[in-house]
């Protein structure tokens, strides 16, 4: 029986079970980043507020990897660097058309 006085400590993670949950944000974000490049190239509005704090979470907790699982995380985070500048391309072919820019 747990004592009620006693705070348990935070589940421990590996840190391939970090690298394993970045993988997965990253994922989350490029996807994001399709959907956006698709709708800006249709003309569509975009309201990217607050979209550069998923970035900077997986950049920020990256860091936080050790070194050898942080190396792992290089292509994943070039491919979203490589579509979040594909996004700015398509957004400044059409100013004006959006709301605050990544």
């Amino acid at each position: 029986m747990l004592n009620p006085m006693v705070t348990p400590r935070p589940e421990r993670h590996l840190p391939h079970d970090q690298r394993s949950r970045l993988v997965d944000l990253a994922g989350r974000i490029s996807r994001t980043l399709g959907v956006a490049c698709v709708l800006a190239q249709h003309g569509r509005k975009l309201d990217l507020t607050g979209f550069e704090d998923g970035i900077g979470r997986l950049c920020a907790q990256t860091l936080d990897l050790p070194e050898p699982e942080g190396r792992m995380m290089l292509p994943v985070l070039a491919e979203v660097l490589f579509q979040v500048e594909q996004l700015s391309a398509l957004l400044r072919r059409h100013p004006g058309q959006h709301g605050p820019l990544c």
